[in-house]
């Protein structure tokens, strides 16, 4: 197949108008290496939150995304519907995340205002006129606590409320990203939550 011309519609992730993920995605197919760097463009940051919020360091996350946009552009012809490349792909990156868990022996603590991107509240590079070195070490203390209750949660309990809650995506892609329904997600979601609550009560 032909490479897409230069001709055709611009690629420009700050256009309102910006080309479309399917789009993009039959670009890439049809050889035109920029869509795909497009497609990385939109979604990297994003995926590198998702694997970092699932390990917990910096450098496993930006191994795994680098991983899971290699995988996804091998497996690009695979993908039976191109307008859901995002939760396609946050799919292989909460996959290998999980994966790599699995494999690793230690676990990192994430702080409470990385956990819940609670706008900087409690953080010491957030700015302010003072910082409150005990409420820091509270932060982090409770942010080790959700960590460990995290993962005693069951497994889509733990990616609905990582993905939807967390990262705040939308219910429709979180699904697409579990191979489920969005009542599914929205029940992970609710139970995840209770059992949160639970496990948390002393503290919260």
């Amino acid at each position: 197949m032909e490479p897409v011309s230069d001709q055709s519609e611009p690629i420009s992730h700050s256009n309102p108008n910006a080309v479309a993920d399917g789009v993009l995605v039959r670009r890439t197919l049809a050889g035109e290496k920029r869509a795909f760097d497009e497609l990385v463009l939109r979604y990297q940051r994003p995926a590198i939150a998702v694997a970092y919020r699932l390990l917990g360091k910096s450098d496993d996350a930006l191994e795994i995304v680098q991983e899971a946009l290699l995988k996804s552009y091998r497996s690009l012809g695979t993908l039976q519907k191109p307008e859901a490349f995002a939760g396609w792909l946050m799919r292989i990156v909460s996959n290998l995340s999980l994966n790599f868990r699995r494999g690793r022996k230690t676990r990192s603590s994430l702080p409470l205002n990385d956990l819940l991107d609670s706008a900087g509240e409690h953080d010491p590079q957030a700015g302010g006129d003072s910082v409150d070195p005990e409420r820091v070490a509270e932060g982090r203390e409770l942010g080790a606590r959700l960590k460990l209750a995290l993962d005693e949660l069951p497994e889509k309990q733990r990616m609905a409320i990582m993905l939807f809650t967390m990262e705040q995506l939308p219910q429709k892609q979180v699904a697409e990203a579990m191979e489920c329904s969005v009542e599914a997600v929205k029940w992970h979601v609710f139970q995840g939550r209770k059992k949160l609550k639970e496990l948390l009560k002393d503290v919260v």
